[in-house]
């Protein structure tokens, strides 16, 4: 396996991850005292797919299914798995918290897969969306010290 086709699915997973995340954040939200928090993470739920789109599309270019789960062990590292708890709650500060915590795995993943030696056009790709998830993290994490 390529490094491309070994962080591609990686990172398809935690894309994935990140817009079911942001979605279900996003819906808990909808009907809180914090409903413009929920315009916000419904927006980066989307970004999400989108970026799942372009490595998925860019890995069918080089013959390879990146669309396919990711490893068992990563499937027990995901960040978005705290958000589940949260979810349970009402508290939108707790909800936006679990949400922080998902982008800085996000951010985590994305620097891991620059470390690999990707080829021109991935590394790109991955470089592009990796400023792209920063920036959202941020994002999430103004709207947390807002509160």
């Amino acid at each position: 396996m390529s490094d491309d086709e070994k962080v591609a699915k990686e990172l398809v997973e935690t894309l994935k991850d990140g817009e079911r995340g942001f979605a279900s954040a996003a819906e808990k939200l909808r009907d809180s005292d914090r409903p413009e928090w929920a315009e916000t993470l419904q927006r980066l739920s989307e970004q999400r797919a989108t970026f799942c789109r372009e490595i998925v599309d860019l890995g069918h270019q080089y013959d390879e299914d990146v669309d396919k789960s990711g490893s068992v062990a990563a499937s027990l590292h995901r960040g978005w798995i705290s958000l589940k708890d949260a979810l349970t709650g009402d508290d939108a500060g707790s909800v936006l918290s679990a949400a922080v915590t998902g982008e800085d795995h996000a951010v985590s993943e994305y620097e891991d897969a620059l470390k690999h030696d990707l080829s021109p056009g991935f590394h790109e790709v991955v470089s592009k969306q990796h400023a792209a998830v920063v920036a959202a993290r941020d994002e999430v994490k103004a709207l947390q010290n807002a509160d």
